[in-house]
């Protein structure tokens, strides 16, 4: 039996062969012809629906577009045609970030040993011709993955009106008192000079030896050295820390504001000497340690009077710089010497305590 002359099927001119590669172009240059976005706009615009307003978070014009940018714009895409599918109008408006580092940064590559002699103007010269450059790229990249947009009529970040605008924005935040200077802990890559956001971090498995490092105590909350009333010698106070590599950042010490700390007076390489830690660690401290005769000759005194009286440590390497003993609730005591090195250009909480104590 002849099966195909029993199926009924619908006649149609479509090709057997897709040939997506030259018929693509061809709809997308169809769509442009006939103004599909605008048109689109328009209609659902007549008809008084409530729009729907789609922000392009913009991309940088540093390059080509990457599998990254494809999947940004069209997952927009997406949404903007559904919405416009369901009678809404969907206004949206590319824009393009024409500033920072990651521009500057390819300037500069692509300048090679001479951007060492190249001053401020020459380099935003450039990095201006170099944004221009991508962003037309990039929009004809971004037209032929099929996103509908106005793309006739995109923002850029370094339009003058757009960085007026910027600055008028900034004076309002100054007005309302918003802006204030501070330090703040930032990533920063020291082959490509370039700041880092957390995204673009990758960690490996790295273990660093703990150590534990005596700092000299060299000023007092009072006129002289407590120590001194019991014969002991000037204390060390005693930090334990799992990151040995951020020691030359070293800040502060932090104690816990209320947990008891004590003075140990022991013998360590055939001299006296007087060491302040956490009561609750000072043993375990002194097995690990190997040292059997040592006594504790003041406190117990919570870490807030520890604070008050031995106030001024010098730091480890960087002499004779000072550093100041402050408290922290964050402190823990199932490890280490209760007494915790801060470096706050290498954590959050480091920064936030010594920026803000």
């Amino acid at each position: 039996m002849d099966y195909k002359s029993t199926i009924n099927l619908p006649v149609t001119d479509f090709p057997m062969k897709a040939n997506l590669a030259r018929r693509e172009p061809e709809q997308l240059a169809a769509w442009e012809r006939m103004g599909l976005y605008a048109k689109a706009q328009a209609t659902r615009t007549a008809r008084r629906s409530p729009p729907f307003v789609l922000h392009d978070g913009p991309p940088y014009a540093n390059g080509r577009i990457h599998i990254g940018h494809a999947l940004n714009k069209i997952l927009k895409d997406i949404v903007v045609k559904s919405k416009l599918m369901e009678g809404q109008p969907a206004p949206f408006v590319p824009g393009w970030d024409c500033h920072g580092l990651p521009i500057e940064h390819q300037v500069m590559k692509e300048a090679g040993p001479a951007a060492r002699q190249l001053d401020r103007l020459e380099i935003r010269r450039r990095c201006r011709a170099y944004a221009e450059k991508f962003l037309t790229i990039q929009r004809e990249e971004f037209q032929r993955l099929g996103c509908l947009g106005d793309w006739s009529h995109p923002y850029f970040t370094m339009e003058p009106h757009y960085e007026a605008a910027i600055l008028r924005a900034l004076g309002r935040c100054v007005e309302a008192g918003g802006v204030y200077k501070a330090k703040k802990p930032v990533l920063w890559c020291w082959h490509d000079e370039t700041a880092l956001a957390e995204a673009e971090v990758e960690y490996e498995d790295h273990t660093s030896p703990s150590i534990y490092v005596k700092l000299q105590i060299i000023g007092f909350g009072g006129e002289s050295d407590p120590t001194k009333d019991i014969g002991s010698p000037s204390p060390f106070i005693l930090v334990w820390t799992t990151t040995p590599w951020t020691l030359p950042a070293n800040q502060a010490v932090a104690v816990h504001p209320t947990e008891q700390y004590v003075l140990v007076e022991l013998q360590w390489n055939g001299q006296n000497e007087t060491w302040i830690l956490a009561e609750r660690l000072h043993k375990t401290c002194m097995e690990k340690f190997g040292i059997i005769n040592y006594r504790v000759v003041q406190g117990p005194y919570p870490g807030r009077e520890i604070q008050q009286r031995y106030s001024v440590y010098a730091h480890p390497f960087l002499f004779p710089a000072a550093r100041t003993i402050l408290t922290a609730d964050f402190i823990t005591m199932d490890q280490g010497t209760g007494c915790v090195h801060i470096a706050p250009g290498h954590g959050q909480e480091d920064y936030q305590l010594y920026t803000y104590e």
